[in-house]
C-alpha cells in the first residue's frame, strides 16, 4: 500500500484488530498495531465538483460529488477538505494533477471524477483515486453509466470503491433499507412498509396504511420483503415483491398466529415464530412447495431466529431459562446452545453477514442497549444505551448496525440510527416520517 495511506491504514487497522480475533486479524495483512482505545483522526480527503463533459452534464456534476463525499465523511473515517481551500481546481479529467497544491491543504486523498450525457440520453461516471503523497494514482480509474434516474446509485458507486481501497473493507453504500414509516399520534399512529437509499434518499411506499405492518425483512436477492400484518385481525406474514408491490400470505392455519420472520441464506426457506394453542415455537417453511417444519417444542416462547451465513445454524431468543436470551440450534432443530450470560434480557438477535458476531437488544437496569458479542457469547460490547433501543439490522459488509431509537414520554417518536461496531459514529438516519424496524438490503445488482 502507498506510503500516503499508512498511516490511515494503521487506525483503521487497529479499529479491525481491536474487535476481531487473531485468526481474522492474521489475514488482513503484515499491520499488527493494536489499539483498543482513543478516537480515529479522519483523513483530509478532497472531493472537487466532477467535471462536466458537455452542458447536459452540468446538473449532475456537482450533485454526484456531493453525495459521493457525504458517504465518505458519514463513515466518520473521512474529513472534507472544503473547496474554499482548494489552490487549484480540477477543470479538465485528462489533465495531469498538481499533487503539490493538493499536498499544501494537506489532502491525503483526492477523487477526481467527469460525468457525461451521451446521445441516448445515458449518464455516465468516471473516476480516479488519487493517493496525494505519494503522487499516484490508487487502483484503475472506474466507469459506471445508467439512466440519469439512477445519479445517485452511480454516486453511491464510486464512493463504495474509493472507500473499499482505502480500507480494505466491503462496500455498502449502494444498498437500500427496508423499513416501518410512521405517521400521527401514538395512540393512532399510520404504519407504512417503507424502501429508502441506505441514507434516507428515495424512499417508496410500499403499503397504504390502512393495516399494521412489522418487521420487514429484505430477501437475499433484494427483491423481496417479507413482513408481518394484520390484515386479517391477526399477525400473518407476508411476501411482497419490492417491484411489482405484489404481496402474499405465506402461512395461514386457523388459530395460529405468524411473525417475526426471515429469508435463509438459499433465499426459498423462511424461518418464523408461530403460536399455537398458547405456546409460541420456531419453525421453517419452504416458499416453493409450502412445506412447514417444527424447530422448537418448549413450553417458554421462542422467537425472533436469525440464520447464520452458511445457512447452517439458527440464533433465537427464549425465555427458557427463566428470562429472556440468547441460544443456537442447529438448522434442523435440536438442543440449543445458550450464548447470553450478562445482566439483564437479551433479545432480537441478527447473525452478521461475515458470520462472526451477532447483534443484540439488551434490557439492564432500565436502559436498553444495542449490542454485539461472539458465537460463544465471549466479548460482549455494548453499543448504544438509551429510553428505548431496539431491532439492529447489519449492513452488507458487517461494518454497521442501524437500529430503531423511541423517545421518551406520551408523544415519543420514534427514529432510525446508526453506529459502528466499534461503538463510534452514532448517528441518526435522515427520513421525513418517523421510522422503525429498519432491514439493510444486500448490495444492489
Amino acid at each position: 500500500m502507498m506510503a500516503g495511506f499508512m498511516t490511515l491504514f494503521a487506525a483503521l487497522t487497529a479499529v479491525i484488530l481491536a474487535v476481531a480475533g487473531p485468526a481474522e486479524a492474521q489475514e488482513r495483512g503484515p499491520l499488527r498495531i493494536e489499539i483498543t482505545e482513543g478516537v480515529i483522526e479522519p483523513m483530509p480527503v478532497a472531493v472537487p465538483d466532477f467535471v462536466a463533459q458537455g452542458g447536459a452534464a452540468r446538473e449532475w456534476a456537482s450533485r454526484i460529488a456531493r453525495v459521493v463525499a457525504d458517504d465518505l465523511t458519514g463513515t466518520g473515517l473521512f474529513r472534507e477538505i472544503p473547496s474554499a481551500a482548494f489552490i487549484s481546481p480540477i477543470t479538465s479529467f485528462s489533465s495531469p494533477v498538481q499533487f503539490a497544491d493538493w499536498k499544501a491543504i494537506n489532502a491525503q486523498a483526492l477523487i477526481s471524477g467527469a460525468v457525461e450525457v451521451e446521445g441516448d440520453g445515458k449518464l455516465v461516471v468516471k473516476f480516479r483515486l488519487y493517493d496525494v503523497f505519494a503522487g499516484q494514482e490508487l487502483g484503475d480509474g472506474l466507469r459506471f453509466s445508467g439512466t440519469t434516474e439512477g445519479w445517485r446509485r452511480m454516486a453511491h458507486k464510486v464512493a463504495d470503491a474509493v472507500y473499499s481501497r482505502i480500507t480494505g473493507e466491503g462496500p455498502y453504500f449502494d444498498s437500500r433499507v427496508a423499513f416501518v414509516a410512521e405517521t400521527g399520534p401514538k395512540d393512532a399512529r399510520r404504519k407504512r412498509l417503507a424502501i429508502m437509499d441506505y441514507d434516507g434518499a428515495n424512499v417508496q411506499y410500499l403499503t397504504d396504511g390502512n393495516s399494521i405492518v412489522l418487521a420487514p425483512r429484505f430477501s437475499p436477492d433484494g427483491q423481496s420483503v417479507l413482513f408481518t400484518s394484520y390484515r386479517s385481525g391477526f399477525p400473518r406474514i407476508y411476501l411482497l415483491n419490492t417491484n411489482s408491490l405484489q404481496s402474499r400470505a405465506l402461512e395461514e392455519q386457523p388459530g395460529s398466529m405468524s411473525f417475526a420472520p426471515r429469508f435463509a441464506p438459499d433465499g426459498r426457506t423462511v424461518v418464523y415464530s408461530m403460536t399455537r394453542g398458547g405456546n409460541t415455537d420456531i419453525y421453517t417453511l419452504n416458499i416453493e412447495t409450502a412445506e412447514t417444519r417444527r424447530l422448537t417444542s418448549s413450553p417458554s416462547i421462542e422467537t425472533a431466529p436469525s440464520f447464520s451465513p452458511d445457512g447452517n445454524r439458527i440464533v433465537f431468543e427464549s425465555d427458557r431459562s427463566g428470562s429472556q436470551q440468547l441460544y443456537v440450534m442447529p438448522v434442523g432443530g435440536g438442543v440449543p446452545e445458550r450464548i447470553s450470560f450478562g445482566q439483564g434480557r437479551y433479545g432480537t438477535p441478527v447473525w452478521s453477514p461475515r458470520g462472526d458476531l451477532v447483534a443484540f437488544t439488551k434490557q439492564s437496569k432500565g436502559r436498553f442497549h444495542i449490542g454485539v458479542m461472539r458465537l460463544d457469547g465471549s466479548e460482549e460490547r455494548l453499543l448504544t444505551a438509551s429510553f428505548l433501543d431496539e431491532g439492529p439490522t447489519w449492513s452488507p459488509n458487517g461494518r454497521v448496525i442501524m437500529f430503531t431509537r423511541e423517545t421518551q414520554g406520551a408523544g415519543g417518536q420514534a427514529s432510525l440510527y446508526s453506529v459502528d461496531i466499534t461503538g463510534r459514529n452514532l448517528k441518526r438516519v435522515r427520513t421525513d416520517t418517523g421510522a422503525s424496524d429498519p432491514s439493510w438490503s444486500p448490495l444492489l445488482k
